[in-house]
């Protein structure tokens, strides 16, 4: 899956927890395959310790800069306006009542949003679908966005990873999107937008959040998390994917992350199959020796993810491009997979991820012990089908590192926030660190 790589330097992909089990990576060994079922979580044994701060203060102490960091960072394509809302509330305003709950690919109605909703609900696990009837869901957003209490935020995985990354002042940011006014008032001012990316209106993302024990009828929530749904064109058709790539020649990135194909679950399959294909294209004019991070969140359709998975481009001996880093985030723990002599600072990468997906989901500057807990799996085997060996967890040395094959595996747990105050872009918050932290070898 070579497809992510100038030939000096190492492409990535993030991968989030939904697509990962539809992969088939070709890695020495099946190295990473072999890894996922080996994992069995558990709860953290309690103790006049604290685990979790000690953990933390081991993080702190891990996390240092990388030799040569980044200087210029170019993001695209996927970006919107959130509007984060309590589900259980606006089901409520929109007159519905709890049923039994229903997974849908695509949600054609009121009904199907209730089902689709309370079946994720049900199992705390988030979920992001296309509202197909353009009507319907502008009722429902105009219901969402005035109603008390609803908030406006960056979205869309692109502009938050920009966002993220502008948080630091000596970065310059390219963020390339369908732009429109609420969404470019809410930028960062250190985000560059090219004219070619503004427009007349916004794309809105509804984002119904429910907490942790919260109830609607028979449903009760094991976890916070949350439910996102949108009737997105221009973000389903990857509309800026050709602006994105001809502003790189006068940015002159030195990093390019790219998001936003999870989005085309809502198209029709040939239309996916042509821009997968022109998406391919673009990636090719990329300038080579600049590294490319893929983003990948949500996606229900196996053929479309397949499709992104195994494309040939690049397989050929004469190949530009080769698959070297792997960041995977679940709830609870977080691993870094690299084709060793591509990266460094990884142990500190992985570690700054994890931190800030409990900083970010508590709204806190540091980690604060007492509002986070250690649900990793106390020990676990690195593999069951190969020669592995047994992990046992220390939360002084939180980081665990072991290589297989040429592939250098780092694996830390998560601190979950106990009561979070905002889940979305946690993923995008977690990759943008740990690209942050890390440092590519430029051969």
């Amino acid at each position: 899956m070579g497809l992510w790589r100038g030939s000096a330097c190492a492409g990535f992909l993030a991968l989030a927890v939904g697509c990962v089990f539809l992969l088939e990576p070709e890695l020495p060994g099946s190295a990473l395959r072999s890894l996922w079922s080996s994992l069995r979580l558990g709860p953290a044994p309690p103790g006049p310790l604290s685990p979790e701060g000690r953990l933390a203060a081991a993080w702190d102490a891990l996390i240092v800069q990388p030799a040569r960091r980044w200087r210029r960072v170019a993001v695209g394509v996927n970006a919107c306006v959130d509007v984060v809302i309590s589900g259980v509330k606006l089901l409520q305003a929109l007159g519905l009542s709890p049923g039994s709950g229903r997974d849908h690919a695509v949600l054609h109605s009121r009904s199907d949003l209730e089902e689709a909703f309370v079946y994720f609900m049900g199992k705390g696990a988030a979920a992001e679908r296309f509202f197909s009837d353009k009507e319907t869901f502008h009722d429902i957003a105009q219901t969402a966005s005035e109603f008390p209490g609803a908030q406006h935020y960056v979205g869309g995985n692109a502009a938050l990873i920009g966002q993220r990354f502008a948080a630091n002042a000596d970065l310059k940011v390219l963020l390339c999107g369908p732009i429109g006014p609420k969404l470019h008032e809410l930028l960062d001012d250190n985000v560059f937008v090219p004219p070619e990316s503004l427009q007349e209106v916004d794309e809105f993302h509804l984002i119904l959040e429910y907490l942790a024990g919260e109830e609607w009828g028979p449903f009760k929530a094991p976890h916070a998390n949350r439910f996102i749904f949108s009737h997105d064109l221009s973000n389903g058709a990857m509309n800026m994917l050709e602006v994105f790539v001809s502003s790189l020649e006068e940015f002159q990135p030195d990093l390019v992350v790219l998001s936003g194909l999870h989005m085309m679950e809502g198209q029709s399959k040939e239309l996916q199959r042509k821009r997968l294909l022109e998406v391919v294209t673009s990636i090719s004019d990329i300038p080579t020796g600049i590294p490319i991070h893929l983003e990948l969140a949500s996606m229900t359709n196996r053929e479309l993810m397949s499709s992104i998975v195994h494309q040939e481009h690049g397989r050929s001996k004469t190949r530009s491009s080769d698959l070297t880093r792997i960041h995977f985030h679940t709830l609870v723990y977080h691993i870094l997979a690299t084709v060793d002599g591509h990266w460094a600072n990884q142990l500190a990468a992985v570690a700054a991820g994890a931190r800030v997906a409990g900083t970010q989901a508590c709204a806190t500057e540091t980690i604060d012990a007492s509002r986070v807990s250690l649900r990793a799996p106390q020990e676990f085997m690195t593999s069951h089908s190969e020669s592995g060996s047994r992990i046992v967890l220390n939360p002084n040395k939180p980081v665990v590192e072991w290589h297989r094959e040429g592939i250098t595996f780092h694996f830390t747990p998560v601190l979950v926030c106990k009561d979070p105050i905002r889940t979305v872009g946690l993923g995008d918050a977690i990759s943008a660190e740990g690209l942050f932290y890390s440092e590519a070898h430029p051969d």
